[in-house]
């Protein structure tokens, strides 16, 4: 030996140091998904605290009701807490890889079924306008702009065949 580096050492080094980069980068996106499933229990679970109480729905949600009856606030203001858990568990299913996109608008067309929903989707459509543009889930806000449009200008009474999902 020369004293140099021999071809096999140099591709071994550089093997074990592609490893060790593709380990870390694992082990640091396994941290961000369990730091995002944590963070949906927990609104998860105000979400639910708030469904209950309506003092608490108060301060939670921050659509206005105000041209709504008096009496039906209270009532409307649960549905919207109730449509926001549900899209944003159906969001958190996509960004943490267990469902795809297609499956995404699937299943965000089977929600837009529901007029409650629709309506915490309109009312809460100004809380979007601040999403980075570029950011997933203004992508998504997108689709499902897409899917209610799309369903309300349908001719036809077959929801599940209506919107074809944009690409990702």
């Amino acid at each position: 030996m020369t004293g140099g580096w021999t071809s096999a050492a140099t591709v071994g080094l550089a093997f074990t140091a592609g490893a060790l980069v593709l380990l870390t980068v694992q082990q640091r996106r396994q941290h961000e998904l369990r730091l995002r499933v944590e963070q949906h229990r927990v609104n998860l679970h105000l979400l639910s605290k708030a469904i209950d109480d309506p003092e608490l729905a108060a301060v939670l949600s921050t659509v206005d009701l105000g041209g709504e009856p008096v009496e039906d606030r209270p009532r409307l203001r649960r549905q919207y807490l109730f449509s926001n858990a549900l899209y944003t568990s159906i969001l958190n299913a996509y960004f943490t890889g267990n469902v795809t996109w297609q499956e995404l608008h699937g299943q965000l067309r089977v929600l837009c079924q529901s007029d409650p929903f629709r309506g915490y989707w309109e009312a809460t459509r100004h809380h979007r306008e601040s999403l980075d543009p570029l950011s997933a889930e203004a992508r998504v806000g997108r689709m499902m702009d897409g899917l209610v449009r799309d369903l309300n200008e349908a001719d036809t009474e077959e929801w599940w065949v209506v919107g074809e999902p944009p690409t990702p």
